[in-house]
């Protein structure tokens, strides 16, 4: 097992109380595997792995039983010894690239400074470094490009740039944080094609925090469906798909536009997510969910095996409850 986290916790102090953004939440990743993390905005999915590379603020507070990487835990590292790991052998490609770039120095500078930090090469060793990497994310010109200032690119380019600057040290790991949210369509598929053919030339592990299920469904093997902090189902993108056992991740796949030509309206999940300063103490999804009974109002459900590879978070699948189908959801 490359990654695997247990029970990881994270809590931010703000004036008003304290927002549980993470509640909990177990992720395993092996090698090679590509992995998707998915749900609505403020589900906790971003905060998880910005928690397990130390990249949060001052007042955040990040617990878990066991955060272990390549046999390393990462919750008994120092903050000088995380760093010889992160952006070394964990990269990550962030949201936005044109604030994650610096626009006070050009390209180039940017991407020599992880190879002079983690691998101690000198400039001219490093530059040749960079112009491998930007012609493997398919940069045209790569040498023009590094003396150019981020401003200075579009964003498919610089979403490009985000990607050669995670790759740049041959990391096992690379976690990409909504990568084609601010790209076109046609941009979209472009950096999503580039990111597996990368994946399969070199053999890393991903994991993909995305809102789009189709970008789920194209690129991972194994999905996390994230709500209100906490996991509510996990399983093959199969299982995801095609037998989802969870309200909410119905909800969500309701919300997908069909291919077929039967014109069907999309079906919004009603409510609001859960206010997690003082988050339900039973199930979050219970105040949206058409199928909540009494019990949903008490615990928050445990995760239900379903088979070797597939769990849900639902009182629904416990004995005695109603049956309610995935095809009885859709309808």
């Amino acid at each position: 097992m490359l990654l695997d986290i247990k029970n990881l916790r994270t809590t931010f102090d703000i004036h008003v109380g304290k927002v549980q953004a993470v509640r909990g939440v177990d992720l395993c990743v092996r090698e090679g595997e590509t992995v998707g993390i998915v749900g609505e905005s403020g589900c906790g999915k971003s905060v998880s792995m910005l928690s397990v590379l130390h990249l949060l603020p001052d007042y955040a507070r990040v617990s878990a039983d066991q955060m272990i990487f390549d046999g390393t835990d990462l919750t008994q590292l120092t903050p000088k010894m995380f760093r010889k790991i992160s952006g070394d052998q964990i990269g990550m490609i962030f949201q936005d690239p044109m604030t994650s770039l610096n626009p006070l120095f050009t390209v180039g500078q940017q991407l020599t400074e992880p190879l002079i930090i983690h691998k101690g090469m000198s400039k001219t060793a490093a530059r040749e470094v960079v112009l491998e990497k930007l012609r493997m994310v398919e940069i045209p010109d790569p040498e023009s490009r590094m003396k150019q200032y981020p401003h200075e690119l579009s964003g498919g380019m610089r979403q490009r740039i985000m990607i050669a600057m995670a790759i740049m040290c041959n990391p096992r790991l690379i976690i990409a944080d909504e990568p084609t949210t601010a790209l076109d369509v046609t941009i979209q598929a472009q950096i999503l094609d580039l990111l597996a053919g990368l994946q399969k030339k070199l053999g890393t592990a991903v994991i993909m925090i995305t809102h789009d299920l189709g970008v789920i469904a194209g690129m991972c093997r194994r999905v996390l469906v994230m709500y209100g902090g906490v996991v509510v189902e996990e399983g093959s993108v199969r299982e995801i798909f095609y037998e989802p056992k969870h309200p909410y991740t119905w909800g969500l796949l309701r919300s997908i536009p069909q291919k077929s030509g039967e014109r069907k309206k999309l079906v919004p999940i009603p409510g609001s997510p859960p206010d997690l300063i003082a988050p339900p103490p039973g199930c979050p999804f219970v105040a949206r969910c058409p199928y909540a009974m009494n019990i949903c109002n008490q615990a928050l459900p445990e995760l239900t095996p379903l088979s070797d590879t597939h769990c849900a978070r639902c009182y629904l699948l416990c004995e005695g409850a109603p049956k309610v189908t995935w095809e009885e959801g859709r309808a």
